[in-house]
C-alpha cells in the first residue's frame, strides 16, 4: 500500500468551541411603532473561526506535501527527515480539531443525519471511486470492491464516523484521555485486529480525537502565546535533526499507526513504548504547529471549509503520480526537483479546497438526501404551520 494517513502576530481570544448564531433585530418599517426589542429576530449567518480554518488548511497542505515526499525518501535523507517530522503532527492536528468540533455531538436525529450524509455517504462514494481508479489507472482489474477495507485515504472517514459515534461515551467516563491512550496501546500490540475498517488506525489515532473533545478555547490560546511561538522554532529544528539521525535506523511505518508492533517485526513491548513516545512527540509538535497558525483572517482562511474536499480529491493525483511514473524522472530526485514537487503538491491541494471545487463536488461530499430520512417531531410541527 502507498504510504500515507506563518507569521507572528499578537494572539486574539478564541471564540467558543462551536460557531454561534447571533440574533440581530430585523429592520422595522418607518411607520412601525413597536420598539426595536419587540422586532422579530433574524439569525445572522454562522461565523466561522479563522484560527481553526487556518489550522485545517495548513494541516491539509502538509498532508499533501507529505504524500509527495514519500517517493523521494528512499534517495534523500533530508526528504525522509522532513517526511517523518510532518507525519508526526499533521494528522494529529487535523484529528484534534475534528474532536474539538465534535464536542456537541449527541444522538439527536439531525446530527445523526449529518453524520450519515457528511461522513458515511462520502465514504461509500469515494471508496467506490478509488476502486475504479485503481483498476483503470493502475491497470489492476482485480482490485476488489470492499467497504470493509478502506483504500488509501478513506480510512479517515471510517475513523471519524466511529469516533463521533462514541463521543457520548467519552463524556461520561471519568478518565477519558488515559483510557483512550490505553486503547491505542493495546491496539498496537494486538496483531489479530486485522484490516477490517482499518481498525488499527481508528484505535491508535483515537487519543487525539478524545483529547480534542475536552479542549477549550483557552487551551489553544495557551499554545499561541508569544513565548510558545519562540520556543516552537528550535523545537521544530531539533525534531528535524533527530529525524535526520533516526531515518536510517527506524521504519517510518510507525507514524502511520496502521500496524501492530508484531506486524512491523518488533517485539510486543515496542508497541507500548512507541505508542506512548509518538503520542508525546506528536503532542509537542502539534502544539508548536498550532502556535504558528495565524489567528486572523488570511487569504487562505476561506479554504478551511473545503479541507475534506482537498484531502479526498488530491488522493487521485497522489496515487496517479505513482501509477503513471511521474517520479521516475531523475531531476525530481535532485534538490530543485524536490522543492518543485513540494510546491506543486501545495498548489494542487490549495486549488482543490477552493469554493468552485466545493460546489462541483458537493453532491458527493455533502448530499442533502432529505428523501432518505424521516422527519422528527420538531420538523413535522414546523411543516404543519
Amino acid at each position: 500500500m502507498f504510504r500515507t494517513a506563518h507569521g507572528s502576530h499578537r494572539s486574539q481570544p478564541l471564540p467558543p468551541a462551536a460557531p454561534t448564531v447571533d440574533a440581530t433585530p430585523s429592520p422595522r418599517a418607518p411607520h412601525d411603532p413597536r420598539p426595536a426589542a419587540a422586532s422579530p429576530a433574524a439569525p445572522a449567518p454562522k461565523q466561522r473561526d479563522a484560527f481553526f480554518d487556518n489550522a485545517k488548511y495548513l494541516a491539509i497542505v502538509f498532508v499533501a506535501m507529505g504524500h509527495s515526499w514519500e517517493p523521494l525518501t528512499d534517495g534523500s535523507r533530508a526528504a525522509e527527515a522532513l517526511y517523518m517530522v510532518v507525519y508526526t503532527f499533521h494528522m494529529p492536528a487535523f484529528i484534534i480539531v475534528s474532536g474539538y468540533f465534535s464536542r456537541s455531538f449527541d444522538m439527536r436525529p439531525d446530527r445523526l443525519r449529518r453524520l450519515i450524509t457528511g461522513v458515511a455517504v462520502p465514504y461509500v462514494i469515494f471508496e467506490i471511486a478509488y476502486t475504479f481508479f485503481k483498476r483503470y489507472a493502475d491497470d489492476d482489474p482485480s482490485q476488489p470492491f470492499s467497504l470493509l477495507d478502506p483504500w488509501y485515504l478513506t480510512w479517515f472517514l471510517v475513523a471519524l464516523f466511529v469516533w463521533r459515534l462514541t463521543t457520548p461515551l467519552w463524556k461520561v467516563i471519568r478518565w477519558p484521555i488515559p483510557v483512550a491512550l490505553g486503547v491505542a496501546v493495546l491496539a498496537s500490540i494486538s496483531p489479530d485486529i486485522g484490516d477490517d475498517l482499518d481498525l488499527q488506525r481508528v484505535l491508535q489515532f483515537l487519543p487525539f480525537f478524545v483529547l480534542g473533545l475536552f479542549l477549550k478555547p483557552e487551551h489553544f490560546q495557551l499554545v499561541r502565546r508569544r513565548e510558545v511561538r519562540i520556543i516552537a522554532v528550535p523545537v521544530f529544528l531539533a525534531a528535524i535533526v533527530l529525524a535526520y539521525w533516526a531515518g536510517p535506523r527506524m521504519t517510518s511505518a510507525w507514524f502511520y499507526h496502521r500496524d501492530s508492533a508484531q506486524e512491523l517485526g518488533a517485539p510486543w513491548w515496542a508497541g507500548v513504548v512507541m505508542t506512548l513516545a509518538l503520542f508525546g512527540c506528536s503532542m509537542v509538535l502539534t502544539a508548536c504547529f498550532f502556535a504558528w497558525v495565524p489567528g486572523r483572517k488570511m487569504w487562505f482562511t476561506v479554504l478551511g471549509a473545503g479541507t475534506l474536499y482537498g484531502y479526498l480529491l488530491h488522493g487521485f493525483l497522489a496515487k496517479g503520480s505513482r501509477f503513471w511514473g511521474w517520479f521516475d524522472a531523475g531531476w525530481i530526485h535532485k534538490p530543485l526537483g524536490e522543492v518543485a514537487v513540494t510546491l506543486i503538491a501545495g498548489t494542487v491541494v490549495t486549488l482543490l479546497c477552493t469554493p468552485p471545487v466545493q460546489r462541483a463536488f458537493r453532491f458527493a461530499m455533502e448530499p442533502k438526501m432529505e428523501w432518505a430520512f424521516k422527519k422528527d417531531a420538531a420538523e413535522l410541527a414546523r411543516s404543519r404551520r
